[in-house]
């Protein structure tokens, strides 16, 4: 599986986004934060309700300079279909990579073995293609987009802010942390 601190392996895809198909390469996740956000498949239950927070967040990560990619093994068209007839979906204004290959899902390490499904993951990725957070949960287990986005403000922070860390559920505006010999054991 992709793992925190590696780069993102190179991938084309073709995608449905704003009523057109376009192209997606491991390029487009450079230059900005990006997020990409595997599920198992479209006209299903738990994915919609999971893509459709997305979506209600969608104006706000894009306000944070982050640009989210939903994938799935299916293909570009049916992403299209599913858009057309789900008023859940149809909000969706992101890039949703089509992965009939399974080129992306394999690259990222969440293909269910003899499935052809990706797992339920989330991979946070910085603007030079670095992976900065991962989550993965089980079938059943929907995602909180604003959880993430919390991650992803944590993210931004350490990385504009070196010499600082982010606690337990810190907040935008909360007191970080610099490790140093003087916080050891006063924590």
């Amino acid at each position: 599986m992709a793992s925190v601190n590696s780069t993102v392996q190179a991938f084309t895809a073709a995608a449905f986004h704003k009523g057109q198909f376009v192209t997606v390469t491991e390029e487009n996740l450079k230059g900005q934060w990006s997020i990409v956000f595997f599920y198992p498949a479209d006209f299903t239950f738990v994915c919609p309700t999971e893509l459709g927070d997305l979506a209600d967040h969608y104006a706000e990560f894009q306000k944070m300079g982050v640009e989210v990619y939903s994938v799935s093994t299916d293909t570009h068209f049916t992403h299209k279909a599913w858009h057309d007839s789900s008023d859940t979906i149809g909000k969706i204004e992101y890039p949703m990579i089509g992965d009939p290959t399974g080129t992306v899902t394999n690259n990222f390490g969440v293909m269910r073995e003899g499935q052809g499904l990706a797992d339920r993951a989330t991979f946070v990725i910085d603007p030079q293609g670095v992976i900065q957070a991962v989550e993965i949960t089980a079938e059943g287990i929907g995602r909180d987009a604003s959880e993430l986005m919390r991650k992803v403000k944590a993210a931004q922070y350490v990385a504009a802010h070196p010499g600082e860390v982010c606690p337990a559920k810190w907040k935008e505006g909360e007191a970080t942390l610099a490790p140093s010999l003087d916080l050891i054991g006063k924590i």
